[in-house]
């Protein structure tokens, strides 16, 4: 059992909590508001192209769980501050529609989670961070601070090379494999045996399906092409080729070296090794992590707060 919590100075929140939300979990690590690590906690995706209410159902339990983990009774809003990195913040009315709707947090700073994954990467240092799992998005940030942003737009038009752009792809192969367009493999069969073999059953699959469930059926591709299938093995490539595009826009111009870069998220850390040598060169280990970057985020907001310019 965690020994009692002491509160902050006055008017301070007692605790902070950093979130790392995306399209297939949350993630969240408890503080106490002099920085120690307390507990953590997971809870299903807060994505916010999901949904808003879903999204703050998820933050909130991955929350209750951290306290939980940490042997502690649950505080009220009003005692817990956020740092929030979570896909889909970038769009204007998903972001402004869940501030919205807090229910009461003493404090509520939020970024797209590729922003915080940066942050907590490099630790507040120059990089490029490329995040690729259900969706991808990849970003960079200066020493002056200044971040930038490549991808993230979006299933289906944009998560180049993610899961569930993976997972499109392996579907629409499928439907040319039924068509007579393309030849049977092993991905084709996969899908199959996942989503139906015929017609009605894959119309149906795919009437209900959005990028998590698209995203499912990438673990087929890495199988099949683990088993020598080239049509998933053409597949990974071009997926592996679309993240390192993404890598390559962000590279600063005239630089008197490349910037390192990490390379994360399910999807991310396992096409890596298909870039070439000369990316993979500048690939480093992450220094921490999205929830390290939501806290440095919530920190600056704080000290901010209390000292205004």
């Amino acid at each position: 059992m965690t020994a009692p919590h002491r509160p902050g100075p006055a008017g301070a929140p007692h605790y902070l909590a950093g979130v790392d939300g995306g399209g297939t979990g949350t993630r969240v690590r408890l503080q106490d508001a002099a920085g120690r690590t307390l507990g953590q906690g997971e809870a299903g995706p807060s994505g916010l192209g999901q949904g808003v209410e879903q999204a703050w159902r998820h933050v909130q339990q991955a929350l209750l769980a951290a306290f939980q983990a940490a042997g502690l009774a649950p505080a009220v809003p009003a005692e817990v501050a956020l740092g929030l990195g979570l896909a889909g913040a970038g769009v204007a009315a998903q972001r402004a529609a869940f501030l919205q709707a807090d229910p009461g947090f003493a404090r509520c700073v939020l970024d797209n989670d590729g922003v915080t994954q940066l942050l907590g990467a490099f630790g507040g240092g120059p990089g490029i961070v490329l995040a690729a799992g259900t969706g991808s998005v990849a970003a960079s940030r200066d020493e002056a601070g200044r971040v930038r942003q490549c991808g993230g737009w979006g299933f289906p038009v944009g998560d180049e090379g993610s899961g569930a752009w993976l997972g499109l792809r392996a579907m629409a192969h499928a439907h040319a494999v039924l068509d007579g367009r393309a030849d049977a493999s092993a991905l084709s069969a996969a899908v199959f045996k996942t989503a139906g073999a015929d017609a009605p059953a894959l119309l149906a699959w795919c009437a209900g399906a959005g990028a998590r469930r698209y995203a499912e059926l990438a673990p087929w591709v890495f199988a099949s092409a683990d088993g020598g299938c080239r049509t998933a093995q053409a597949l990974l490539q071009s997926a592996a080729d679309a993240l390192a595009a993404m890598v390559a826009a962000l590279q600063p111009e005239g630089a008197a070296a490349p910037w390192p870069v990490v390379a994360s998220g399910s999807i991310g850390t396992r096409l890596a090794r298909l870039w070439p040598p000369a990316l993979q060169a500048h690939l480093v280990p992450a220094a921490g992590d999205s929830m390290d970057g939501a806290l440095q985020l919530l920190r600056a907001a704080l000290a901010a707060d209390a000292h205004p310019a």
